[in-house]
């Protein structure tokens, strides 16, 4: 009789071919957070890293809030969940989301107000780099001139990357 290595994922999680679990872990209410090389897998989703905006882990509650990259002004989705011993999970979504960024530019438009031009990758490299803009608070991004600003950010940064 074998028996299962201790970080063996459970049966009931779900990953797409060819995707392996690195590191997993229970909620509290017994679902199962997983990551592999190419995703976060969340018992209401699938959320490759490149578009995991922000994982916001809060030690006193154990408490894993993950939000999705979303288009300025409307809800992103988020999700949340209280988790079970999560260290290596917590270790995996770290590393997974920072290696996705490729390039982050801080560009004013107003005094110190301004832009975050940022590219993500795909952990696989078998998808095109996805450019997002992130507004500062007091930014407008439906106004001309901060258009503009973006677009030239946007050509600047293609040309630093090598895709101008």
């Amino acid at each position: 009789m074998r028996l299962p290595f201790r970080d063996e994922p459970p049966a009931d999680v779900s990953v797409g071919p060819g995707e392996k679990v690195l590191a997993w872990c229970r909620t509290t209410d017994g679902a199962v957070v997983a990551g592999t090389r190419d995703a976060l897998h969340l018992p209401d989703a699938r959320v490759p890293w490149e578009l995991v905006e922000a994982a916001d882990w809060d030690r006193d509650t154990s408490v894993l809030r993950v939000v999705e990259v979303g288009a300025w002004g409307e809800q992103r989705p988020e999700h949340t969940f209280t988790l079970d011993d999560p260290r290596r999970l917590l270790q995996l979504v770290r590393e997974r989301v920072t290696a996705s960024v490729v390039y982050q530019r801080h560009v004013p438009v107003t005094g110190r107000s301004g832009l975050r031009v940022i590219a993500r990758r795909a952990p696989s490299g078998h998808a095109p780099l996805t450019w997002v803009f992130e507004y500062d608070e007091s930014i407008d991004p439906d106004d001309p001139a901060v258009r503009d600003v973006a677009d030239r950010a946007l050509a600047a940064a293609r040309d630093e990357v090598g895709l101008g």
